[in-house]
């Protein structure tokens, strides 16, 4: 039995931070185009202040908990996708 690391244990960090980074960034974007399609109209409150920026029944909350929703998805891509990378390159080795 090898004791080498998988890729996804050797790149942590790598993952967390670039699926959370891409993820929220792609969530933003989801957000604009929402506020493109529908406005605020919506939303009784902007939620821009204090502890409303994380309440989802405001527009900026909704936004917040998108980009927070696409980036954990985004991080479990990213480990899915290097387990079965991992998994491959394991089985070309033997």
């Amino acid at each position: 039995m090898s004791t080498e690391k998988t890729i996804v244990s050797r790149s942590l960090w790598a993952i967390i931070i670039g699926g959370m980074l891409t993820g929220m960034g792609n969530g933003s974007v989801f957000g604009a185009a929402l506020m493109c399609l529908m406005g605020r109209g919506g939303f009784a409150n902007w939620g821009g202040a204090g502890m409303d920026q994380f309440n989802p029944a405001t527009f900026h909350g909704f936004i917040d908990w998108c980009m927070l929703v696409f980036g954990f998805a985004f991080i479990a891509i990213l480990v899915i996708g290097l387990n079965r990378h991992d998994k491959i390159e394991r089985q070309a080795a033997h």
